[in-house]
């Protein structure tokens, strides 16, 4: 099924990833309605930075996930839903859980159940590599045994498992993307990447990190979008999780030394207690077995490998570093 002249419906293109999904289908030529969080400032979140281009041709609608009416309203008329929006900070979810289930959970029931209510042509919903928790083998296939070793990955299984209950119970046409760590210009800096290159762009030479030990599989933005459209298009996708990962194990520490190097400064890691998690809940190894994507797909990540990373983390870097982009982040705070 081709994008092209069908209504998507993407939840959540106020953020990080929904703002470049949304952005590269209107460039492809594609009918988009972007649903934003409701607020009183009437902001669009990241799409306020869009070019006119890009803004002149969307449909927004501002509302709130979690309300059943709003999201069968946005999806009226729509005939492929992108379902991004949902609660992902980590140490939040320690602080306020019952959010994350009435954001994650039940923000996915109301999409889901609109879905069948409506007749939709596709779900495309969006996971983490979270459910899997510290990896039992590596690399992570999407057979992996599902761990809730946070109030937020808890959460995330559970809208999973709620999005293919409407699968197998209704014959809701959904899929599920689950990427892994994904990084790039715009993500907030209460993740590890833009935590180090905000604190050293601000003239820090001491950075300030949680667990420096524990490994991820850092996806590059672009390569995410690529993996978003790939499978909205792919019939064969419907009924099946598919992983989003660049196939490559790197530690946060060896990151943190990548970034000081691209940026020509010298640093050292000071650990940062607030920044831990809990000792159990601590997620000590992400690697993501891609084969599935490729072989149902066609799909591949363009910045994988090490030098896939570096190429991510330079174009990243050089979008922090602009000073219009990086006056938007409050460098010398911690973000829960």
């Amino acid at each position: 099924m081709k994008l092209q002249g069908n209504k998507i419906l993407i939840t959540g293109a106020d953020g990080f990833i929904g703002s470049h999904l949304t952005e590269e289908l209107i460039r492809q030529g594609c009918d988009v309605r972007a649903f934003v969080m409701y607020n009183s400032f009437n902001s669009w979140g990241w799409l306020d930075a869009s070019p006119v281009s890009i803004k002149s041709e969307l449909d927004v609608f501002a509302g709130d996930i979690r309300d059943p009416h709003g999201v069968k309203a946005a999806m009226k008329g729509c005939q492929v839903v992108l379902h991004l929006a949902a609660l992902i900070a980590i140490p939040y979810s320690y602080h306020s859980p019952d959010t994350y289930v009435d954001t994650n959970i039940k923000g996915t029931l109301n999409i889901v159940q609109a879905a069948k209510e409506l007749g939709i042509n596709k779900v495309v919903h969006t996971s983490t590599s979270e459910v899997y928790g510290s990896a039992q083998f590596v690399p992570i296939t999407e057979d992996h045994p599902l761990q809730g070793q946070s109030p937020y990955s808890a959460s995330k299984i559970g809208a999973d498992q709620m999005a293919m209950s409407f699968y197998r119970s209704f014959n809701v046409p959904v899929a599920i993307i689950r990427p892994f760590n994904t990084y790039g210009p715009r993500q907030s800096a209460r993740a590890v990447i833009p935590t180090i290159i905000t604190q050293l762009a601000n003239g820090k030479s001491d950075i300030r990190l949680g667990a420096t030990n524990p490994t991820r599989d850092f996806n590059y933005v672009k390569d995410t979008v690529r993996g978003f459209i790939a499978i909205a298009e792919a019939d064969q996708a419907i009924g099946e999780i598919i992983n989003i990962g660049s196939n490559y194990e790197i530690s946060v520490g060896e990151v943190a030394a990548l970034i000081s190097q691209i940026m020509g400064v010298n640093m050292t890691i000071e650990t940062d207690n607030q920044r831990l998690r809990p000792e159990k809940s601590e997620v000590e190894r992400l690697w993501a077995d891609n084969a599935k994507a490729r072989t149902l797909l066609g799909w591949e990540p363009v910045y994988g490998g090490k030098e896939g990373l570096k190429r991510g983390l330079k174009e990243t870097v050089e979008w922090f570093t602009d000073p219009n982009n990086l006056n938007s982040y409050k460098a010398g705070v911690y973000n829960i």
